[in-house]
Parts: structure tokens; sequence; C-alpha cells
């Protein structure tokens, strides 16, 4: 892969300052708690980094011991194998930080959010989308070539916030062999009211040209993107909280702007 280790630094040290409130309506105690603000990786999830959070607001809430935590922003329930700032980026770009979310321990929505048992969980789906990535990009090769302790330090390294652990193993996976590009890109396509688009994509055409985020997006969302003048009044498309020009080849996008399961995560956002 193209080396622009700044770019892929910048990326990994990206923070959301998040405001956790307690749900009105789940407060037992005489007083309602105060608010609690963390600092939190955008390339993370919820899971892994809202111990805190549920620690300190549990002392508040009434026979919760065993209830589930699960967080909300506006009345959406917030998927947590969605990295937090695709989340972000898809609700609430526009919003004014510190991002303010609602924690909930009742009423888990059966019908929206998958439960979370575990930091176990979010490895194992981790892993699954990592794997799923490379089988993409390389047939599978380059993952089930790796031992069992690459794995998992791909995992502790995103667990742990280490830049330099992950990418030590990840750099294999984003090496592109004699045709220099992927197989297919592995990209998901996220609207606030849609479900996620996932479809084969080519980073190249049959002529050997590079394709643009321009030529995804339009393929993928026609609906969206009829024209380019439409396109750029109506909808912004944000990767990683950028907004990348609609020329830049998706080849080095799926390089540097995937999250660390190896995905690049596309946010249409209504700019109206």
């Amino acid at each position: 892969m193209a080396d622009d280790r700044e770019v892929l630094r910048e990326l990994w040290d990206g923070r959301l300052p998040i405001k956790f409130n307690l749900a009105a309506d789940e407060v037992s105690s005489m007083e309602h708690p105060e608010p609690c603000y963390l600092l939190v990786p955008r390339q993370s999830y919820f899971p892994l980094v809202a111990d805190k959070v549920q620690r300190y607001f549990l002392k508040y809430t009434a026979n919760s011991q065993g209830e589930e935590m699960w967080l909300e922003y506006e009345g959406q329930p917030l998927k947590w194998h969605y990295p937090i700032g695709v989340l972000f980026d898809l609700f609430a770009s526009s919003t004014m930080l510190p991002w303010s979310l609602v924690v909930h321990f009742q009423k888990f929505p059966e019908d929206e959010l998958l439960h979370c048992p575990g930091k176990d969980a979010v490895e194992s789906h981790f892993m699954s989308s990592v794997k799923e990535a490379d089988t993409l990009k390389h047939r599978g090769q380059v993952i089930n070539g790796m031992q069992k302790k690459d794995h998992k330090q791909l995992w502790m390294g995103l667990q742990n916030d280490k830049f330099d652990q992950f990418w030590a193993i990840n750099r294999r996976l984003m090496e592109h062999g004699e045709e220099n590009c992927f197989k297919h890109l592995p990209f998901r396509l996220y609207q606030s009211d849609k479900p996620c688009v996932q479809r084969l994509f080519r980073p190249i055409t049959e002529e050997g040209e590079q394709r643009l985020l321009g030529d995804l997006v339009r393929e993928v969302a026609p609906q969206v993107f009829n024209t380019e003048e439409d396109a750029s009044r109506s909808w912004k498309v944000v990767i990683q909280g950028v907004e990348p020009p609609m020329e830049t080849p998706v080849q080095w996008l799926s390089e540097h702007f995937s999250y660390p399961d190896n995905f690049l995560h596309i946010c249409l956002v209504s700019s109206q």
C-alpha cells in the first residue's frame, strides 16, 4: 500500500467528546445524576469504551444489575456493532459537540438492536468483518495465512488503542499484489433511514483505469446521485468524519480511510 502514514495516524487519533445522560424515567434515586463525559476513539465500539459509564449510572437505577445498557440519540437506538465514528457521522455530524447521548438499562429495543453479552461478542464481530473484508480483497488468502497470535494482535491493538501494534499486522491486509488493486472493495454505504448497502465493486475498470468515489456512490445510490449538481446541493458523502472529493480513487480510500475492520464505511448525510 502507499505509505501515507500521517493520514493513517491522523484518522486513528480521531476522538469524539460525548456527554452521557441517564434516561430521566430510569432514575431511582432522589437526585438525578450528573452527566458522564468521555473522550472516545472514533475507530472503536461503544462496548469497549463505556464500562465507566455503566458503572457510574448503575447506582442511580433500580434493579438493573443484570440488564444490558444501550444508547440512544434523539430517539434512535445506536447499534453497538457500528464503529462510533460511523454512528456520529450518520446521525449527528451537524450537531454541536459534545455529542449528547441517552443511557438506558430498561426496555431494550429487541427489534432494532443486537444484544452484546460482552467484549468477546465485539471481538467476534470485529474479526468476522476483517475476514469478510479480506475475502473481498484477497479471496481470504492474507487473513487465512496469518497465525492466531496475529489475529489477536489486531484485536488487542484496537481494544487498547495502540496504533503501532494494530498496523504492524493490518498493513499486510492492505497489500494489493500484482494487479495494484484489491479484487473487490470492502465497503458499506449508509443512509439514516435505510438499510446498509453492500455489494461487489471493482476498484478498477476492465480497461485498468482507477474508479473514483463518485463512480461508487452513483452506482450504489443512483436514487440520490442522479446528477452531480443535484448531489452536491442535497447530500454530503462523509467517511471518517471527512468529506473526500468525489474524484478520489476508491483504492486509495480503501487503503487509508477504512476503519479497523477493513471496511470503508460511507455515510450519505442530508445537507438540507
